[in-house]
């Protein structure tokens, strides 16, 4: 289970950044670690959604989406070595799409607008683990099996 406490506090940092930054709602750190205790599959599915093998077209799947909702910018500021912007589960429903996020949400035992959420809190810190150069390889992050390894030797160190 180590790869997943790794995986959680790399989540926690994000959300620590995050906090920092003005919320009007719940969430923070607390939200954070409950969502994970409750379903750490969401990790899994992240991980899933980012592999080249993705139904999402991994990584450079997901930033054409993020370009096509006026986004990019969002997903740019994760890859990059700045401050992660918040995104919120209504901004990232409308990237991903309905089938995609019911799809998600279905994988996750929720409804897809929870799913969104849990995903909008998620998602940034685990982009930002995978490309700690500040820049996503042009050949994309590899499969589910990379990532996690990846992942794990990241934040080993």
């Amino acid at each position: 289970m180590g790869l997943l406490d790794s995986v959680l506090g790399a989540v926690l940092n994000n959300g620590g950044q995050q906090q920092q930054q003005p919320q009007g709602g719940a969430g923070g750190l607390g939200g954070i670690i409950g969502m994970l205790a409750s379903n750490p599959q969401l990790i899994q599915v992240v991980v899933g959604m980012l592999g080249n093998n993705s139904s999402q077209g991994g990584l450079g799947g997901l930033a054409e989406k993020f370009q096509q909702a006026g986004m990019g910018d969002v997903l740019g500021s994760w890859i990059g070595t700045g401050q992660n912007q918040p995104i919120s589960g209504d901004q990232l429903s409308n990237v991903l799409g309905s089938d995609a996020l019911a799809g998600i949400a279905a994988q996750l035992g929720l409804q897809p607008q929870e799913a969104a959420g849990q995903l909008a809190q998620v998602l940034p810190g685990v982009v930002d683990q995978l490309t700690p150069q500040g820049q996503a390889p042009q050949e994309g992050l590899g499969d589910s099996n990379d990532l996690f390894g990846m992942l794990g030797g990241l934040l080993q160190k």
